[in-house]
């Protein structure tokens, strides 16, 4: 199967909803970009020297990042499991896809259910540039890709209609996303315009980098600090009752909000991301 490179992608026909009047952004390698930096900590291939420097650096200063990003992976992909699996959900709707790495939203919901459908959207031209890898589903299934953002939601829910039926339930995706929209952009508002364009019985899988979820690793400040340092305006990580503010509207699923390693799964990994997922009753 062909795959993306980090030259570019494979050269085959995919379906993409990304506007072709869109204006170009240049792929700049030698300025750190977060999502080639949270490659790097996945182990991923898709990561420059400028990004390497800064995710070791983080290394040196949060030993614990490796681990956390790992946890916050195997979050997203015990939420779709158990989604598809034990709910029953068939569609997906994910924001702030990143860069391909194993065990990609559709991958899992289709080892369920071969026909669940996947509407990927990330605004990073780098994710886009690597969309192929992330529409290659199952002949039966549906997967396409829009350059789109979390703060137009109304865009977003306009182009997934192509994919997605929303008079049928949705697990809305937003993991390790929001902690990247500063509040003068109102997440919260975003997250609330998206619920009520799902039908009940919707799902929202979040998860959250929050400074208080093991306030013993003080380090983990500064390391944020380095971050926003090399690549201003990269993160911002909120408490557990701001966050728990985007669940206004749904219904926590056992365990609740609670640090990502401890979801549904017994883990002894560190991460300073809360997770959670919630029913839209």
């Amino acid at each position: 199967m062909p795959m993306a490179t980090q030259d570019g992608p494979a050269d085959w026909d995919f379906q993409s909803m990304a506007t072709s009047t869109a204006e170009p952004t240049s792929l700049r390698t030698d300025v750190p970009h977060l999502a080639r930096i949270y490659d790097y900590w996945l182990e991923g291939k898709t990561n420059y020297p400028a990004d390497r420097a800064v995710a070791e650096k983080m290394i040196e200063t949060v030993p614990e990042i490796r681990e956390g990003v790992l946890a916050n992976r195997a979050f997203l992909r015990n939420a779709v499991q158990f989604l598809a699996a034990d709910r029953g959900i068939r569609q997906f709707l994910d924001i702030g896809t990143g860069i391909p790495a194993a065990d990609n939203t559709h991958e899992v919901a289709q080892r369920v259910a071969g026909d669940a459908r996947v509407f990927y959207v990330d605004n990073d031209p780098i994710v886009l540039a690597h969309a192929r890898a992330l529409l290659a589903g199952t002949p039966e299934g549906k997967t396409a890709y829009l350059d789109g953002d979390v703060r137009d939601p109304v865009h977003i829910l306009t182009k997934a209609a192509s994919t997605l039926d929303f008079t049928q339930p949705v697990a809305l995706m937003l993991v390790a996303v929001l902690h990247a929209i500063p509040d003068e952009d109102d997440p919260h508002a975003a997250v609330a315009v998206l619920r009520e364009a799902l039908a009940p019985g919707s799902y929202l899988v979040l998860s959250h980098l929050g400074l208080d979820v093991y306030p013993e690793l003080a380090h983990l400040a500064k390391g944020v600090e380095q971050v926003n340092t090399a690549a201003p305006g990269t993160l911002f990580p909120r408490t557990r009752d701001e966050i728990e503010d985007f669940f206004d509207g749904w219904e926590m699923v056992e365990p609740g909000l609670v640090p990502v390693p401890t979801w549904r799964a017994t883990s002894d990994r560190i991460s300073s991301m809360w997770a959670g997922v919630g029913r839209k009753p």
